[in-house]
């Protein structure tokens, strides 16, 4: 029987408060690290969150680019740097289990503008469909 009339399966908010200090602290090692890397195609990109999973297992890190459309280069170049970065968590923290590091683009920002913008409605000499 479980104590405290809890399950043992019960989201444990320790564990997601675990999650998002070591996913902030993932977020400032590598946004500090992509200062050092000399790569072009990483030169406009900023790092906009990271989402660790509750067993610290995989890091989802999300990114923005000024060009929208250089995202396939973009994680082209963050998996070619993928070691290096994963090295660097792993140097500044003291986690047992550096997590595997996972690149993805925050459409967060493009979708806001997209919907701005159709709420916006028509632009001058422009009829809606």
């Amino acid at each position: 029987m479980p104590r405290h009339g809890r399950s043992r399966h019960a989201a444990n908010p320790q564990s997601a408060n675990r999650s998002a200090r070591v996913g902030g602290l993932i977020r400032r090692i590598v946004a500090e690290e992509l200062e050092q890397i000399d790569d072009e195609r990483l030169a406009l990109t900023s790092i906009t969150g990271v989402t660790v999973d509750r067993d610290l297992f995989r890091a989802v890190i999300w990114f923005t680019t000024l060009d929208g459309d250089g995202d396939p280069n973009v994680i082209e170049a963050f998996e070619e740097h993928t070691r290096r970065l994963r090295r660097e968590v792993g140097a500044q923290t003291r986690l047992r289990r550096v997590p595997e590091l996972r690149f993805r683009p925050d459409d967060t920002l493009r979708s806001a503008e997209r919907i701005e913008e159709l709420l916006r409605g028509p632009v001058d000499g422009e009829t809606r469909t």
